[in-house]
Protein backbone atom coordinates (compact mmCIF):
# COMPACT_ATOMS: atom_id res chain seq x y z
CA UNK A 1 0.00 0.00 0.00
CA UNK A 2 1.37 3.36 -1.00
CA UNK A 3 1.64 6.24 1.77
CA UNK A 4 0.44 9.43 0.48
CA UNK A 5 3.75 11.15 -0.04
CA UNK A 6 4.96 7.62 -2.18
CA UNK A 7 1.74 8.01 -4.03
CA UNK A 8 1.90 12.29 -4.83
CA UNK A 9 5.66 10.68 -6.07
CA UNK A 10 4.23 8.25 -8.20
CA UNK A 11 1.62 10.81 -9.73
CA UNK A 12 3.83 13.37 -10.21
CA UNK A 13 6.58 10.93 -12.02
CA UNK A 14 3.50 9.86 -14.41
CA UNK A 15 2.51 13.57 -15.49
CA UNK A 16 5.92 14.39 -15.87
CA UNK A 17 6.37 11.54 -18.47
CA UNK A 18 3.07 12.57 -20.08
CA UNK A 19 4.35 16.03 -20.94
CA UNK A 20 7.92 14.34 -22.06
CA UNK A 21 5.21 12.41 -24.76
CA UNK A 22 3.59 15.46 -25.42
CA UNK A 23 6.83 17.65 -26.39
CA UNK A 24 6.78 18.43 -30.02
CA UNK A 25 9.53 16.81 -31.97
CA UNK A 26 10.89 20.18 -33.34
CA UNK A 27 10.93 23.61 -32.94
CA UNK A 28 8.48 23.72 -36.07
CA UNK A 29 6.53 21.24 -35.22
CA UNK A 30 6.23 23.86 -31.19
CA UNK A 31 5.82 26.97 -33.26
CA UNK A 32 3.01 25.63 -35.28
CA UNK A 33 1.17 24.15 -32.73
CA UNK A 34 1.22 27.52 -30.64
CA UNK A 35 0.52 30.07 -33.50
CA UNK A 36 -3.14 30.72 -33.04
CA UNK A 37 -3.12 30.81 -29.47
CA UNK A 38 -0.32 32.97 -29.69
CA UNK A 39 -1.90 35.24 -31.55
CA UNK A 40 -4.98 36.03 -29.70
CA UNK A 41 -2.76 36.36 -26.44
CA UNK A 42 -1.51 39.29 -28.28
CA UNK A 43 -4.57 40.72 -29.61
CA UNK A 44 -5.94 40.64 -26.02
CA UNK A 45 -2.90 42.79 -25.53
CA UNK A 46 -2.63 44.91 -27.97
CA UNK A 47 -6.37 45.11 -29.71
CA UNK A 48 -4.99 45.39 -32.99
CA UNK A 49 -4.63 42.58 -35.75
CA UNK A 50 -1.77 43.88 -37.48
CA UNK A 51 0.07 44.74 -34.63
CA UNK A 52 -0.67 40.76 -32.87
CA UNK A 53 0.41 39.45 -35.69
CA UNK A 54 4.06 41.03 -35.95
CA UNK A 55 4.36 40.19 -32.47
CA UNK A 56 3.71 37.07 -32.57
CA UNK A 57 6.04 36.67 -35.99
CA UNK A 58 8.69 38.62 -34.25
CA UNK A 59 8.45 35.55 -31.20
CA UNK A 60 8.43 33.19 -33.58
CA UNK A 61 11.46 34.51 -35.24
CA UNK A 62 13.41 34.79 -31.90
CA UNK A 63 12.40 31.12 -30.89
CA UNK A 64 14.41 30.44 -34.28
CA UNK A 65 17.67 31.69 -32.40
CA UNK A 66 16.60 29.45 -29.35
CA UNK A 67 16.47 25.85 -31.32
CA UNK A 68 19.46 24.18 -29.61
CA UNK A 69 17.34 24.36 -26.38
CA UNK A 70 15.55 21.49 -24.90
CA UNK A 71 12.09 21.02 -26.15
CA UNK A 72 10.91 21.63 -22.40
CA UNK A 73 12.15 24.86 -22.16
CA UNK A 74 10.33 26.05 -24.86
CA UNK A 75 6.83 26.76 -23.99
CA UNK A 76 7.89 29.28 -20.89
CA UNK A 77 10.84 31.02 -23.12
CA UNK A 78 8.16 31.69 -25.72
CA UNK A 79 5.69 32.95 -24.29
CA UNK A 80 8.56 35.25 -22.12
CA UNK A 81 9.84 36.46 -25.66
CA UNK A 82 5.86 37.30 -27.01
CA UNK A 83 4.86 38.90 -23.81
CA UNK A 84 7.85 41.19 -24.12
CA UNK A 85 7.46 41.84 -27.37
CA UNK A 86 3.79 43.07 -26.79
CA UNK A 87 4.83 45.35 -23.94
CA UNK A 88 7.31 47.20 -26.13
CA UNK A 89 4.66 47.68 -28.49
CA UNK A 90 2.45 48.88 -26.05
CA UNK A 91 5.18 51.29 -24.58
CA UNK A 92 6.04 52.52 -28.24
CA UNK A 93 2.24 52.73 -28.89
CA UNK A 94 1.77 55.07 -25.44
CA UNK A 95 4.68 56.81 -26.50
CA UNK A 96 3.39 57.81 -29.72
CA UNK A 97 -0.12 58.63 -28.97
CA UNK A 98 0.89 60.80 -25.69
CA UNK A 99 3.87 62.68 -27.48
CA UNK A 100 3.16 62.57 -31.31
CA UNK A 101 -0.43 62.09 -32.29
CA UNK A 102 -3.36 62.51 -29.74
CA UNK A 103 -6.25 60.82 -30.48
CA UNK A 104 -10.00 61.73 -29.21
CA UNK A 105 -10.85 58.39 -29.93
CA UNK A 106 -8.97 56.88 -26.67
CA UNK A 107 -11.22 56.55 -22.96
CA UNK A 108 -9.15 58.23 -20.04
CA UNK A 109 -6.94 54.93 -19.57
CA UNK A 110 -5.31 55.07 -22.81
CA UNK A 111 -7.60 51.93 -24.15
CA UNK A 112 -9.73 52.60 -27.54
CA UNK A 113 -13.39 52.59 -27.30
CA UNK A 114 -15.24 50.20 -29.23
CA UNK A 115 -15.58 46.49 -29.67
CA UNK A 116 -12.12 43.57 -30.17
CA UNK A 117 -11.78 43.13 -34.32
CA UNK A 118 -11.50 39.39 -34.00
CA UNK A 119 -9.30 37.92 -36.76
CA UNK A 120 -11.18 35.07 -36.99
CA UNK A 121 -14.27 36.49 -37.91
CA UNK A 122 -14.90 33.62 -40.63
CA UNK A 123 -17.07 31.16 -40.34
CA UNK A 124 -16.12 28.74 -37.57
CA UNK A 125 -18.31 25.77 -37.71
CA UNK A 126 -17.23 24.86 -34.34
CA UNK A 127 -18.02 28.01 -32.46
CA UNK A 128 -21.83 28.41 -32.32
CA UNK A 129 -23.12 32.11 -31.90
CA UNK A 130 -23.78 32.25 -28.30
CA UNK A 131 -20.15 30.38 -27.88
CA UNK A 132 -18.80 33.68 -30.12
CA UNK A 133 -20.96 36.00 -27.86
CA UNK A 134 -19.39 34.45 -24.95
CA UNK A 135 -16.26 34.75 -25.87
CA UNK A 136 -16.43 38.35 -27.11
CA UNK A 137 -17.84 39.09 -24.13
CA UNK A 138 -14.96 37.62 -22.05
CA UNK A 139 -12.38 39.71 -24.13
CA UNK A 140 -13.97 42.33 -23.91
CA UNK A 141 -13.54 42.18 -20.29
CA UNK A 142 -10.14 40.91 -20.06
CA UNK A 143 -9.03 44.17 -21.86
CA UNK A 144 -10.16 46.09 -18.88
CA UNK A 145 -8.22 44.31 -16.32
CA UNK A 146 -4.47 45.41 -15.73
CA UNK A 147 -1.57 43.36 -17.76
CA UNK A 148 -0.56 41.96 -15.46
CA UNK A 149 -3.72 40.09 -14.20
CA UNK A 150 -4.51 39.90 -17.78
CA UNK A 151 -1.43 38.09 -19.10
CA UNK A 152 -1.73 35.94 -15.58
CA UNK A 153 -5.43 34.95 -16.45
CA UNK A 154 -4.56 34.22 -20.26
CA UNK A 155 -1.26 32.17 -19.66
CA UNK A 156 -2.85 29.96 -17.14
CA UNK A 157 -6.82 29.79 -17.71
CA UNK A 158 -6.41 29.94 -21.73
CA UNK A 159 -3.13 28.64 -22.09
CA UNK A 160 -3.37 26.45 -19.46
CA UNK A 161 0.07 26.57 -18.22
CA UNK A 162 1.39 25.63 -15.18
CA UNK A 163 1.95 28.11 -12.43
CA UNK A 164 5.74 27.17 -12.19
CA UNK A 165 5.56 28.07 -16.25
CA UNK A 166 3.64 31.21 -16.32
CA UNK A 167 5.80 32.45 -13.78
CA UNK A 168 8.94 32.37 -15.78
CA UNK A 169 6.76 33.32 -19.06
CA UNK A 170 6.23 36.31 -16.90
CA UNK A 171 9.46 37.29 -15.21
CA UNK A 172 7.67 37.19 -11.72
CA UNK A 173 7.06 34.53 -8.55
CA UNK A 174 4.74 31.75 -8.45
CA UNK A 175 3.12 33.85 -5.76
CA UNK A 176 2.81 36.81 -8.01
CA UNK A 177 1.15 34.78 -10.69
CA UNK A 178 -1.69 33.39 -7.88
CA UNK A 179 -2.24 36.62 -6.86
CA UNK A 180 -2.33 38.59 -10.30
CA UNK A 181 -4.72 35.36 -11.19
CA UNK A 182 -7.23 35.43 -7.87
CA UNK A 183 -7.75 39.37 -8.82
CA UNK A 184 -8.29 38.85 -12.23
CA UNK A 185 -10.75 36.31 -11.41
CA UNK A 186 -12.41 38.42 -9.18
CA UNK A 187 -12.42 41.45 -11.38
CA UNK A 188 -14.20 38.79 -14.29
CA UNK A 189 -16.77 37.65 -12.07
CA UNK A 190 -18.01 41.19 -11.36
CA UNK A 191 -17.56 42.36 -14.81
CA UNK A 192 -19.88 38.73 -16.07
CA UNK A 193 -22.46 38.65 -13.63
CA UNK A 194 -24.34 41.44 -15.68
CA UNK A 195 -24.23 39.62 -19.25
CA UNK A 196 -25.27 36.05 -17.29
Amino acid sequence: MLTATAAQAHARAASSEEAVARLPASLEEFLAGVGTRAFRFAELGLRQREDSLDAVQDAMMKMLSYRDRPAEEWTPLFWSILRSRIVDVQRRRTFRLRWLMPTPHLDKNGREDGPLDWADDGPDPARTFDGREAYAKLSEALATLPRRQREAFSLRILEELDVATTARAMGCSEGAVKTHLSRAREALQRQLEDWR
